[in-house]
């Protein structure tokens, strides 16, 4: 048998010895293009956004004419520009240091001094671009990347169409992507998608959830959808109830600025834990594409159906002062630049249900907060116990409940929880678990969120990125509960380094459940 077999992977990657060709991780290649990143000398930008990308040139995933440009009221040089960036990835890269990288990386950066309101600096930016497509490339396919508070959304896309930047052909493409979080209420969310959506039309929108980047919550769909084992117990029939948690073993650190009046729950309910929901609760989509997932996801939030007593099944809370690392740390009302009658929540809690068929009558429980016993993020599903036993009570006396844990972060994983038969003469049962750790099971390291979803903005691949329908649901679901807690709540308290307050754990006991224990 002759003939020619073609070799699927290009030939960028092919050149890059850091590029396993069977890696099949991150496969796709982007075409010509660049990034536009507006507050660029934040936090988020030289920790996580400015490494991404270096660690995308060192995998071969960027073009050779890739462009990064950077845009801050800073009084920098193209060459100060490069050097900040070259000290980020130096710092904070996934992947080692490679000069060569460096190099091309290097040509494509420019730098524009300007605030949001600055008509120069967008007229110098249009100037910027237009060379780099000349220089580099890029053939026209900018992202802008708002790495900005919310408050200034308006006025950077605003000024983005006011000087042609978010005009496309039909030869090239003009991306916005935009940070959490999506407004602070409904009205706030549709006010800020009716203003984005004036400039940059629904497939040119890509709001970041970096949670939906993390190789776990991936997982979530390949463990449901391409496995049988788990889909014919993955319903009412078997479930107990379902526990997702967000715990943080920090404080607010700096960012009382921002923190104090947004609180857990809009912090992360909002956007985090309800993507989770809706992946951990969705129907299996007709395909893996942006609009399959999309309306399925939207499909359960607006099945889902609050408590008909939100004083018994919410909880908000603030953290006191305590223990934390064998350390003594304040509490939230003396954290720095804190109002000391500050009613914002650190931690909160919540019981949902969906009203459809899979679901009806399963609790979800979701909570999030600060200074907890511990970092970790986990979907835990508790299945019911079993409906007959053959064992004597005493036998099973140390038996909990079956669970399926997916641990996000951060030791990233999968564990299940069954009874096993203790070695000896007697019959006794006791919970074992089956453990599979990221680490352990796969050689190759796991991308960075950021990673991905930079890569996915480039090719335009919005499977992971909320919709406007999704966001405005999520906001519906919330807005209740906040309202609830601005007329009757008083937060509970806690003391630092625990798992929350007695009246978290009160909630559950009221269903004959309790709190998981990461």
């Amino acid at each position: 048998m002759t003939g020619t077999l073609r070799d699927p992977v290009p030939s960028s990657a092919r050149a890059n010895p850091l590029r396993d060709p069977a890696d099949r991780r991150l496969p796709r290649i982007a075409g010509p293009s660049g990034l536009v990143i507006f507050g660029v000398t934040g936090d988020l930008s030289r920790k996580k956004l400015m490494p991404a990308v270096y660690d995308l040139a060192n995998r071969g995933l960027l073009p050779p004419g890739f462009s990064l440009v950077g845009f801050a009221r800073r009084e920098w040089q193209h060459e100060d520009f490069a050097q900040e960036v070259h000290d980020a990835v130096k710092e904070h890269a996934r992947t080692p240091f490679r000069e060569e990288v460096w190099q091309q990386l290097i040509q494509g950066m420019r730098f524009v001094q300007g605030t949001f309101d600055d008509d120069a600096a967008f007229e110098e930016l249009r100037t910027t671009l237009n060379e780099l497509d000349e220089a580099q490339g890029t053939g026209g396919n900018f992202a802008f990347y708002l790495s900005v508070p919310p408050k200034f959304f308006p006025k950077v896309v605003q000024q983005l169409k006011k000087h042609g930047l978010a005009d496309q052909s039909e030869d090239s493409w003009r991306r916005a992507v935009i940070e959490k979080p999506f407004g602070h209420d409904l009205a706030s969310a549709q006010e800020l998608n009716a203003i984005v959506h004036e400039v940059f039309g629904p497939d040119q929108v890509f709001r970041i959830d970096h949670y939906l980047g993390k190789e776990t919550v991936q997982n979530i769909l390949a463990l449901r959808f391409a496995n049988t084992l788990f889909e014919p117990v993955w319903n009412r029939s078997y479930v107990d109830h379902v526990q997702i948690t967000m715990a943080e073993d920090i404080g607010i650190g700096g960012r009382a600025g921002y923190y104090d009046g947004i609180g857990a729950a809009r912090d992360v309910i909002q956007n985090h834990l309800l993507q989770l929901l809706a992946l951990t609760a969705m129907e299996e989509p007709a395909a893996f594409d942006a609009d399959a997932l999309a309306a399925e996801k939207t499909k359960v939030l607006g099945a889902v159906r609050l408590p008909k007593d939100l004083g018994e099944d919410t909880v908000l809370a603030q953290y006191t002062g305590g223990w934390q690392g064998g350390e003594k740390v304040i509490g939230y009302l003396q954290e720095e630049g804190i109002d000391p009658k500050s009613k914002t929540d650190t931690y909160a809690a919540v019981k949902l249900e969906i009203d459809n068929r899979r679901w009806a009558g399963v609790p979800f429980y979701l909570r999030t907060g600060k200074r907890l016993g511990r970092r970790v993020t986990e979907i835990a599903v508790v299945f019911q116990r079993a409906p007959h036993s053959p064992f004597d009570s005493t036998a099973t006396a140390e038996l909990g409940q079956n669970a399926l844990v997916i641990r996000v972060q951060p030791d990233e994983g999968v564990t299940l929880r069954f009874g096993s038969k203790v070695p000896g003469t007697s019959m006794e049962v006791r919970d074992v678990s089956m453990d599979f750790a990221y680490g352990e099971s796969f050689t190759e390291s796991s991308p960075e969120a950021y990673e991905r979803l930079i890569l996915d903005v480039l090719l335009g691949d919005a499977n992971l990125f909320p919709r406007t329908s999704e966001v405005e649901l999520s906001w519906k679901i919330l807005d209740p509960i906040e309202e609830h807690w601005e007329k009757n709540g008083k937060p509970a308290q806690y003391p630092a380094g625990t798992w929350g307050p007695a009246e978290a754990d009160e909630m559950l006991e009221r269903d004959g459940r309790s709190w998981r224990r990461p």
